[in-house]
């Protein structure tokens, strides 16, 4: 039956994580596909457009187009006193046949002491002098665009470099079409001076920080763009799913208060139409959205024809927005919060969660699901799971742990000893988040391996304590402001609840030892059966009924020398009284 059980549960597992791969790969296959087939049908649109190249003048369009994009952008929400992109620079880039001749801005220079180890901005923003003393450059992922590097700023800072890939899908595509390489690449540059903007325009501790960029001539094209952002490790769903709940909330949390700052943002209620998880990365633990070339601060037109009902599709169903004065009321909100739940909600919010927690997450899910919250609301429910979480509030029957039996040693750790447990924080060890020490004690009696268990001197975001579950407790070396609980063992010691079967035992069965209730069949009875001796009642017929001498009627006391019954009554032998 054991052995079943856990061939049920290891294929629920791997079904799982299938399901997960297939998705994620149906999605980026599914986009990739998109794109492709959109770009042949636009080669296609005119007969002869794959021997022929289309006209320039097309393609200048096409920039015009996008340069106005991104000067929207800039002039949407509140004026800031230092733009990061100012507007000599971005009138640099105007496409107009009659704009002066570009010129190479020559960026403020900027030491190492514009960038703070935390990745805070703190000085004039960085520019391509730092770009030519950066060191350790090196690849680390390119898109349709754009493509990403890392550099060390110094010893103890990283940034990344992105910048236009040349030989990316829309350079290459562009350039086949039209011919016109510095053209293409003005194209393709007016995407990364957009995302740059909304960075600048859009801060927020779940948006990634610009640190600075840089304009300067690289592969005969002038002005070559490139932006210096915060560093930050990619997404992967499949190592999420393998970390701690407390983590995953913690990535789905950031992203609840990302989309609600872009629901009511500086620029207006701004949508993130390429929401996928490679458009996020992880800083130091939380949340970053890196990819904003894509997103649009416009509410969708209202459909021309009747009835006025905005729909909203999915690959798994739709939805109907009411309209109002010809835009779509709220689709950019809902839009992202639907993909939050597509992405990472049913993923990583209610497994492996604790017990008591998961019917709130379970009901954030269900209500996101099917867009019964707004993103104020669902953010609501989420800090109150973290005020639980982070209060203990969350635990249940925790009177009953026995933490006086364990022995504690001060300044102590066992480096060895070591057992996996999952979700883990370490993946060779059973390294968890505990709220307080009979949350400890409880963790190490649910597990079969456990005989100790070291409190760290480290905590989680959450305030809880880091500890080591460990097998064994020889090898006990000094550490400092850590201890170490060793759980006791019942066979030398008195437990509380023991099993008594080799001990003398509360209810024992007396068939060997002297009962407390025998037969007394062999021993002296209470209550003997006097079928053999003076009887109580004797009938006295035979005897003087006139007064019989004294020494025939009371006897002197009988020699009990088999027995020992209690003195008798003989008040039925001299009725009369004697003589």
């Amino acid at each position: 039956m054991k052995r079943r059980r856990m061939m049920v549960a290891a294929g629920v597992c791997l079904s799982f994580l299938l399901a997960t791969f297939m998705n994620l790969f149906s999605v980026h296959q599914t986009d990739h596909m998109f794109r492709f087939y959109r770009e042949k049908q636009l080669q296609h649109r005119t007969p002869g457009a794959r021997a022929a190249r289309r006209s320039p003048r097309e393609l200048q369009l096409h920039i015009r187009e996008r340069f106005y994009q991104v000067v929207q952008v800039r002039a949407r929400g509140p004026d800031r006193t230092e733009p990061v992109l100012d507007r000599r620079r971005l009138m640099d880039l105007d496409p107009s046949e009659n704009r002066e001749p570009v010129r190479v801005q020559t960026p403020n220079p900027a030491s190492h002491r514009g960038v703070s180890h935390r990745g805070v901005s703190t000085g004039p923003p960085l520019g391509c002098s730092s770009i030519n003393n950066l060191t350790g450059v090196r690849f680390l992922g390119s898109g349709f665009t754009k493509t990403v590097y890392r550099a060390d700023l110094n010893r103890s800072f990283s940034v990344a470099l992105k910048s236009v890939d040349l030989n990316g899908h829309d350079m290459d595509n562009c350039v086949k079409t039209y011919g016109v390489t510095g053209d293409c690449y003005r194209l393709a540059s007016f995407k990364l001076v957009k995302e740059m903007i909304l960075m600048q325009r859009l801060q927020h501790p779940n948006v990634l920080t610009l640190y600075g960029y840089c304009y300067q001539e690289t592969s005969g094209i002038q002005d070559t763009v490139t932006a210096i952002t915060e560093l930050g490790s990619p997404l992967e769903m499949i190592h999420l799913l393998q970390t701690p709940w407390e983590e995953r909330f913690r990535i789905c949390l950031g992203l609840v208060r990302l989309l609600d700052f872009l629901s009511r943002s500086p620029l207006g209620s701004v949508s993130l139409l390429d929401f996928r998880p490679r458009q996020f990365v992880l800083v130091e633990g939380e949340l970053k959205v890196t990819d904003l070339d894509d997103a649009s601060a416009e509410e969708a037109p209202c459909p021309p024809s009747p009835p006025h009902h905005c729909i909203m599709d999915f690959p798994a169903r739709n939805f109907s927005l009411p309209c109002h004065r010809g835009r779509c009321v709220g689709i950019n909100e809902k839009r992202n919060l639907y993909n939050a739940y597509r992405f990472f909600f049913t993923y990583l919010l209610p497994h492996s969660a604790p017990a008591s927690l998961r019917p709130l997450l379970d009901r954030i899910v269900n209500a996101t699901g099917e867009l019964l919250w707004g993103v104020e609301e669902t953010l609501v429910q989420m800090e109150k799971v973290l005020h639980l979480y982070r209060t203990g509030l969350y635990l249940q029957n925790l009177s009953h742990t026995h933490t006086a039996d364990y022995r504690e040693v001060l300044d102590s750790s066992i480096p060895e000893q070591n057992y996996r447990c999952w979700p883990s924080f370490q993946h060779d060890a059973c390294l968890l988040s505990v709220f307080s020490l009979q949350e400890a004690v409880r963790v190490c009696e649910s597990h079969a391996h456990c005989t100790a268990f070291v409190l760290t001197n480290q905590r989680t975001w959450t305030g809880h304590q880091l500890v080591y579950f460990k097998s064994g407790c020889s090898g006990l070396t000094q550490a400092s402001g850590q201890v170490t609980y060793i759980r006791p063992t019942w066979t030398h010691l008195n437990p509380p609840e023991p099993t008594w079967t080799h001990l003398n035992p509360p209810e024992p069965t007396w068939t060997h030892l002297n009962p407390p209730r025998p037969t007394w069949t062999h021993l002296n009875p209470p209550e003997p059966t006097w079928t053999h001796l003076n009887p109580p009642e004797p009938t006295l017929t035979h005897l003087d009924p006139h007064g019989p001498t004294r020494t025939h009627l009371n006897p002197p006391r009988p020699t009990w020398t088999h027995l020992n019954p209690p003195e008798p009554t003989w008040t039925h032998l001299n009725p009369h009284g004697p003589t």
